[in-house]
């Protein structure tokens, strides 16, 4: 899938080479895996949301009636974590009625493994 400027270079810019299109390509995606790399830190730096992680790790999926026992944080303050962590594409939401269910995103921690990976095979 193009992003905007992948569209913009291919539609108005007919005369660019191919070595200068990939080369933007490769800009782009790492600028997107960096900004999702910023957001997944982020959002588990929070030892709330980590223990939410961790809690949705173990049961496979949880409401955000169960992150308030959980966390024994009030409804807007759970709502507020899980909409962080929903942001960081961490987790996925599923809607059935009037609840919502959040499990893990795997395919996203697997990314953030894979770049922490990077710092372990350093060392």
């Amino acid at each position: 899938m193009y992003s905007n400027l992948q569209l913009f270079i291919l539609t108005d810019c007919p005369k660019i080479d191919f070595f200068t299109l990939n080369l933007l390509i490769a800009m782009t995606t790492l600028k997107n895996d960096s900004r999702f790399i910023e957001k997944a830190m982020n959002a588990i730096a929070d030892p709330c949301r980590l223990s939410i992680l961790e809690e949705i790790s173990k049961k496979g999926e949880v409401c955000c009636g169960d992150v308030q026992g959980l966390t024994g944080l009030s409804q807007p303050t759970c709502s507020h974590h899980m909409k962080l962590l929903s942001d960081s594409a961490l987790i996925d939401c599923r809607k059935h009625g009037r609840n919502h269910f959040f499990a893990l995103n795997r395919p996203n921690f697997k990314r953030l493994s894979s770049f922490l990976e990077k710092f372990h095979a350093s060392v």
